[in-house]
């Protein structure tokens, strides 16, 4: 790396890490001072109370991190501006984007970051934080009562009288096999049901198999204290996929799901479909910020700096508004999930490009002259 190189990357990272930390002790603080009381009074230890914040950073790292970048790109270049560090640097021949190219590294490592922990911990911190309390008081609540899933693939349904969110014991089971027609073939009923996921079996407990015939008279019962089924394809979270929510499942979860209920209506697809190409295209969110505030934090002059940050502010966060109204439409099934997730990311990276193409050719966009021909007329 050139000293040029690590001199842009040491003034970024001091700010960068200094947002980061600012912002996690700020939400840190609020929401141990909106939570306290309830762990008080629901007697919450300590290491409980580690542990479920130790699952939320994830979620909120996601969310902290592309504003943490916006913020450190406009200090730091604002600064170097002032300064007239930019400015003497394009003097030396170096280029606006190789000044830029360490900082693009950074957003790329944050794009990583973010990826890693939207793989899987993220989506998972929103459904840990909404069934906290429930797991730690202990209550029937805490499991689902009435499942029935169907699956189509094999011709086999189950009807399952509760279990517990994410566990693999299922109590007071039905499972019905049945032909191409619809004709019931073989009954399972079984007090408990467990599944092996290192050997992908199924454990039945004071089980009864009852076989048919095709006119559906009983040909065969059988009793069995403990019964081993190897050859079901069904899983806990297949079986509990009914009552799961898009936002709250992992990128394999999500792929894992379509696969298994591919014949489910359109509509019933979307929220899945689109979050699967949300979980891809929310990290390179932290890369388009790059590209967004990158060439807006830099100023040649002192009267045009305020109105270059103001500029990224508003960019930024008209992409998030945009990123959340495109996401319900996916949702809706009113466009397609590949636009749904990836339109914003595609429409503020054009206007990133342009502004730094602007920026390197030393003009600026038009709203920004008026701006400050207005404000020059006023004064």
């Amino acid at each position: 790396m050139r000293l040029l190189d690590r001199y842009v990357v040491r003034n970024f990272l001091q700010v960068y890490l200094y947002c980061i930390a600012g912002f996690i002790s700020i939400w840190l603080i609020f929401d141990v001072s909106d939570n306290i009381s309830t762990f008080i009074d629901e007697h919450i230890g300590l290491l409980l109370a580690v542990r479920y914040y130790a699952t939320q950073v994830p979620q909120v790292f996601i969310i902290l991190l592309p504003v943490s970048l916006l913020l450190a790109l406009l200090f730091t270049l604002g600064r170097m501006s002032r300064a007239n560090e930019i400015v003497s640097m394009l003097t030396a021949g170096v280029s606006l984007p190789r000044v830029l190219l360490p900082l693009i590294g950074m957003g790329l490592l944050t794009v990583a970051a973010s990826m890693t922990l939207n793989y899987s911990l993220a989506p998972h911190a929103e459904l840990a934080r909404k069934t906290f309390l429930t797991e730690a008081r202990a209550r029937p609540e805490a499991f689902i009562q009435g499942q029935i899933f169907r699956n189509r693939t094999d011709a086999r349904t189950w009807f399952v009288q509760n279990f517990r969110h994410g566990g693999n014991t299922f109590n007071n089971v039905q499972v019905l096999q049945q032909d191409a027609n619809g004709n019931i073939l073989i009954n399972y009923l079984a007090i408990r049901a467990f599944y092996r996921p290192d050997t992908k079996t199924w454990d039945l407990e004071n089980a009864k198999v009852v076989h048919y015939d095709r006119a559906g008279n009983i040909i065969d019962e059988q009793l069995y204290p403990s019964l081993k089924v190897e050859h079901w394809s069904e899983t806990p979270f297949r079986l509990g996929s009914a009552n799961e929510r898009a936002e709250f499942l992992s990128l394999p979860e999500l792929r894992e799901y379509l696969h298994f209920n591919a014949d489910f209506p359109a509509t019933l697809l979307a929220p899945f479909r689109t979050h699967l190409q949300y979980r891809l295209a929310l990290p390179w969110t932290c890369l388009v910020v790059v590209c967004i505030a990158a060439p807006l934090g830099i100023g040649y002059s002192r009267r045009g700096v305020l109105s270059s940050v103001a500029a990224a502010v508003v960019l930024v966060f008209s992409m998030n508004f945009l990123t959340h109204l495109f996401l319900a439409l996916g949702e809706g099934d009113r466009i397609s999930p590949w636009v749904a997730a990836w339109t914003p990311n595609i429409l503020f990276t054009a206007i990133g490009l342009y502004l730094l193409y602007l920026r390197a050719s030393n003009r600026e966009a038009l709203s920004f002259h008026l701006f400050a021909a207005r404000r020059i007329v006023a004064q």
